[in-house]
């Protein structure tokens, strides 16, 4: 059986979906992660230990474990381990990014400087540091504009200013969640507009669209947490091709040429605009609302198109369906959640996670990035679905202990 190096973070909300789509597939599986585990010792094919903060430290690694145990695919689940994943593969002659374009889709001000360049729609931006006078600073920049770190992901950090006071209170918080980790952030012109995700997978570097999501609920900021996900896209359908066209523009300007995107655009009267592309997958549990031909997951497709092996449809399920992530409701240390029983009976939900545990402390936006849990629903429409998610989220009570 082909042999999968599978790089899952520690921390990571996917491990479960991605070990159980390499079983399906029938694939050998090693997983590697940035932490060593007790286990390694006992199954040393099966789990490997690499350093994620340094993709060609990683890849030599890999390559000394390829030697014994010959490896056919290498895939990371999020944005630091992508980087990994394209240093591993070209070390080792395997399908994937060039590395540059791995990095270029991880780093924001270089991923703005490659579209730019290349006439994709963005937003104004430029690069500053932390240490620059903020009052100075907010004299300069057009409003309404958003600061915006350069390696965070899940929106923590992105705050929207609509005027000097708020630029300077902005760029306070940002700093101070920055600290120690980076020392330059971007600020960017807000970009109006309804927003859209879009779900695709590069097959020597042709985006195929998997799926296309509205996001009902404004994202306006100032902060910009995330809520609802419904598919698919209520969007006339020249709008959805130029969002596609949008992202496939993105994609190739980066330079990245297999494997999963996933990507935020907008689209107002002057077209679509591109506000993010990842060269990885959708983020959190969202992945487990997506299903293709006869019900493989979007981890199978992903796998599959990694080892080679044919993939029976890229084409998604008939009906609509949709993901809530569940907003965080106020900073504190997490009690007990009321009303799951009551939440997962509204008609059309499937299913509602809650990966928050009792005594841990929830953090809102912008400071947090981790959701405290995940509803799916699925039904003849997005708008059927839109409703259930929101009665849904509506039974669920957090009890948290506030300090």
């Amino acid at each position: 059986m082909p042999r999968l190096l599978l790089l899952l973070p520690s921390t990571t909300y996917r491990t479960t979906a991605f070990v159980e789509a390499a079983r399906r597939i029938g694939a050998d599986l090693t997983v590697a992660s940035e932490r060593p585990s007790t286990l390694e010792a006992a199954n040393p094919a099966g789990l490997l230990t690499l350093d994620f903060q340094h993709p060609e430290r990683a890849a030599t690694e890999a390559q000394t474990f390829a030697r014994q145990h010959p490896i056919d695919a290498v895939v990371g689940v999020d944005d630091d381990s992508a980087v990994v994943a394209a240093a591993v593969a070209e070390r080792l002659r395997l399908k994937g990014n060039p590395p540059a374009a791995a990095v270029a889709a991880r780093d924001k001000h270089r991923q703005r400087q490659l579209l730019a360049a290349a006439q994709v729609p963005v937003p104004g931006f430029a690069l500053h540091r932390l240490d620059e006078d903020p009052r100075e600073l907010a004299k300069r920049v057009v409003y309404p504009c958003v600061l915006k770190p350069l390696r965070l992901s899940a929106s923590r950090g992105v705050i929207r200013a609509d005027n000097p006071t708020a630029f300077v209170a902005a760029h306070a918080r940002l700093s101070s969640i920055l600290a120690g980790c980076d020392p330059e952030f971007l600020v960017e012109d807000f970009v109006p507009g309804y927003e859209v995700a879009l779900e695709g997978l590069l097959v020597n570097r042709r985006l195929h669209v998997l799926a296309l999501f509205d996001k009902p609920d404004p994202l306006d900021g100032p902060f910009f947490e995330e809520t609802i996900y419904v598919t698919p896209s209520s969007a006339p359908a020249g709008v959805q091709k130029a969002v596609a066209e949008c992202a496939e523009r993105a994609a190739r300007a980066l330079g990245l040429v297999e494997g999963p995107v996933h990507a935020e655009l907008r689209y107002n009267e002057r077209g679509p605009w591109l506000i993010e592309l990842a060269a990885r997958p959708i983020g959190g549990r969202c992945s487990a609302v997506l299903r293709f031909g006869e019900g493989a997951s979007l981890e199978e497709l992903i796998l599959r198109h990694a080892l080679g092996m044919p993939i029976p449809s890229l084409t998604r399920e008939a009906v609509a369906a949709g993901v809530m992530m569940i907003p965080i409701p106020g900073a504190g240390v997490l009690q007990e959640v009321r009303g799951i029983v009551e939440s997962k009976a509204v008609p059309l939900i499937e299913d509602v996670q809650i990966t928050a545990h009792p005594g841990e402390r929830l953090v809102p936006f912008p400071e947090g990035s981790r959701y405290p849990g995940f509803v799916f629903a699925r039904g003849p429409t997005p708008s059927a679905v839109e409703a259930a998610l929101r009665a849904a989220h509506e039974r669920l009570t957090f009890v948290l202990e506030t300090t």
